[in-house]
This record gives structure tokens, C-alpha cells and sequence, in this order.
């Protein structure tokens, strides 16, 4: 059989599959309220506080980022146990993110359906699902994108002249067919993360070194450049009614020259000054990605 598309193509993808994987600079992001909004598994034994299909979806969800290795993910539908938990420990260091994800199940159900004939039957289970979210910005609760995902999972059995396969109820299904709707959403909805601005804070700054926050596993690369930005100053539009923060202003270019710390949650990078400068007050600085179109 010949192949669909030609030799060149092939070995095209082939180069772009085995090339190392382009550093992202990871966004912070967490996710926040899912619910069920369909009839299905209501009852009056569960309410809104504990929704098992609702909770499915937001750990299905959960678990597809965090294997991504995109992102930073932080936990915000158990807030309360982890809050009660800092209390044991006598600490507390929760961190604000970049983008919230909220969503709901709005569509679930079953059919069963099945032909009969003289000799034989067959019986197929389908389970169709359907999960919308929405991001949005934890800074001014904007509702910033919204995608939804579809998916069908389904099961045939059947029997000639009385021999053959019986099914019983699949209950594998239900989790099939949400996992199906939210692969099927995942993509836009990191591509839409990863559009958001990645930016990161000063710690300190020492005469030529800056120390910021964020090391490796967040992206960064040894000899990797970033700007240093003054925060433009915020005003409020009266048409709108938004805060609207004016443009910053790039004051200087820093080079990543080490790493410290042991994990995500408490990495850091030593930085070098390359151009400008960067006083040892810091308030209103922040350090942000350099884009190519941006690149001195």
C-alpha cells in the first residue's frame, strides 16, 4: 500500500519527533470549582460540597496538566484540608497563580441499544459526555476563554444461536467517556495557557546580581536572558470599569548564571546584569520572558 504522504514528509516528522523538546517557561495555574450540572448521580445524598462526577473531572483534569509538565498546578478544591493542615504545622506559604480554571460536566448520559434477529442479537452500551471551563484571571475575576470537550465510549456484545458474549452494566464507560471529553479539550486549553504572559519576582538585588524566583524545573536555562520591567502604573477606565495597568517599561537585561533551591516551590535563580540597571528597591519590578520580536 502507498503511503499517504511522501518520503520527505516522513522523514520530516521523524527529525521533528526525535528533536529535543523546546524549555517552556511553566505558568502557575490552578483549578478551582468543577461541577456536575447534569442529572446524572444526583441525589439527596450528595450535594453540591460533595459531587463525585464533578470531583472526577476536576482530578482527571488535574492529573492530564500535571503530566504535561507544562505547568506549576496548585490545589484549590481541597483549600480548606490544606489550610487545616498549615495550622498543624505552624506554616503557611500559599501561592497566588497565574490563571484559574473553573468548569463543569453539562452533559452525561447512557443508551443501550441492540438488534434481535431470529438466531442472533447484539447489544451495544454508550456512554456521551460533555465538560465546558472557563480561564480565568484570579487578579480581576475576568473570564478570559471558555472551550468545551466531547467524548463517547462504548461496548458491543453479542450471541449466535444462544452462544456468544453477555454484558452486564459497564460502569467503566462513564469514566471513558469523560476522560474522552476532557482529551478532547486539553489541547486548546494549553495553548491558551501558554499564551498568558509568564513573569516571576525579584527577591533581592545586590549591586551586579539579582536573585529571582524560579529556577529549572520552571524552564529556565543557564545563560538564558530575561527582562527586568517596571509595572505601569494602574488606572481606571470609566468605560469598562477594569483596572487597566498602562504598559511597563523595560529598565534592564539579566542572564541566568545559577540555580538554588530542591524544589518547584522554593527554586531560585542567580542572575547577572547585562544592560541597564537594577536598584536595590524593587518594588514595582518584575522579571518577565523575553520574546524574540523583544530580543536587544
Amino acid at each position: 500500500m502507498e503511503a499517504p504522504v511522501s518520503r520527505a514528509e516522513q522523514q520530516a516528522a521523524q527529525a521533528a519527533a526525535q528533536a529535543p523538546e523546546t524549555k517552556r517557561l511553566k505558568r502557575r495555574i490552578a483549578i478551582g470549582r468543577f461541577s456536575n450540572e447534569t442529572r446524572y448521580g444526583r441525589s439527596f445524598l450528595h450535594d453540591e460540597n460533595n459531587d463525585p462526577l464533578g470531583k472526577q473531572v476536576s482530578d482527571m483534569l488535574s492529573r492530564q496538566l500535571v503530566e504535561s509538565g507544562r505547568f506549576l498546578v496548585f490545589e484549590r478544591p481541597d483549600m480548606g484540608r490544606i489550610e487545616n493542615e498549615q495550622v498543624i504545622l505552624g506554616e503557611s506559604n500559599l501561592i497566588g497563580v497565574d490563571a484559574l480554571i473553573l468548569g463543569s460536566l453539562t452533559e452525561f448520559g447512557r443508551a443501550t441499544t441492540g438488534q434481535r434477529g431470529f438466531l442472533s442479537g447484539t447489544k451495544m452500551q454508550t456512554a456521551h459526555a460533555t465538560v465546558e471551563i472557563r480561564l480565568v484571571d484570579p487578579r480581576t475575576a475576568h473570564a478570559l476563554f471558555a472551550t468545551s470537550g466531547s467524548g463517547e465510549a462504548s461496548t458491543e456484545s453479542g450471541t449466535v444461536a444462544g452462544f456468544g458474549s453477555k454484558a452486564d452494566y459497564d460502569a467503566t464507560l462513564n469514566d471513558k467517556a469523560i476522560a474522552a471529553a476532557i482529551s478532547d479539550l486539553i489541547g486548546k486549553l494549553i495553548d491558551k495557557l501558554e499564551e498568558r504572559p509568564w513573569r516571576t519576582d525579584i527577591l533581592r538585588a545586590e549591586g551586579n546580581r539579582v536573585f529571582i524566583t524560579g529556577g529549572e524545573r520552571q524552564g529556565l536555562e543557564i545563560g538564558g536572558e530575561l527582562a527586568v520591567m517596571r509595572a505601569g502604573e494602574t488606572v481606571r477606565s470609566a468605560q469598562s470599569g477594569f483596572d487597566i495597568q498602562l504598559p511597563p517599561a523595560r529598565i534592564a537585561t539579566v542572564r541566568v548564571s545559577a540555580f538554588f533551591g530542591d524544589s518547584e516551590t522554593n527554586e531560585g535563580s542567580v542572575t547577572e546584569v547585562v544592560s541597564g540597571s537594577v536598584p536595590s528597591d524593587t518594588r514595582g519590578l518584575f522579571v518577565a520572558e523575553i520574546k524574540g520580536e523583544e530580543r536587544r
